[in-house]
């Protein structure tokens, strides 16, 4: 399993939403978790803004989030990757949800 951290200058709200959108699941999941369409998470907690991903067609892969708040109003992203080579995508899959965060930003 790889893990990976990241902040991020928009409030978690946004970044959790942002996260469990299935709309804009294909352009961060890692592709075998994309493989099923669209996708929502299996498991959210609202409250502890965590949300976790499974794959019917990679049954190996899944993906977990917890987003956090921090002092300056940010957030910091916590995820858990599992699945064949996952040690290299974990952090290219953190900069991937920071890119449609920003673009969730910006489309206002």
């Amino acid at each position: 399993m790889a893990h990976a951290e990241r902040g991020m200058s928009a409030p978690p709200e946004v970044v959790f939403n942002t996260a469990i959108d299935p709309d804009r699941a294909a352009a961060w999941l890692p592709e075998p978790l994309r493989l099923d369409g669209g996708r929502r998470p299996e498991l959210v907690s609202v409250e502890q803004m965590r949300a976790t991903w499974y794959s019917d067609s990679a049954p190996d892969w899944s993906a977990e989030i917890l987003v956090e708040p921090v002092d300056a109003g940010g957030a910091r992203v916590r995820l858990d990757l599992a699945g064949v080579d996952a040690d290299g995508l974990a952090e290219e899959t953190l900069a991937n949800l920071a890119r449609e965060v920003a673009d969730n930003l910006t489309a206002g």
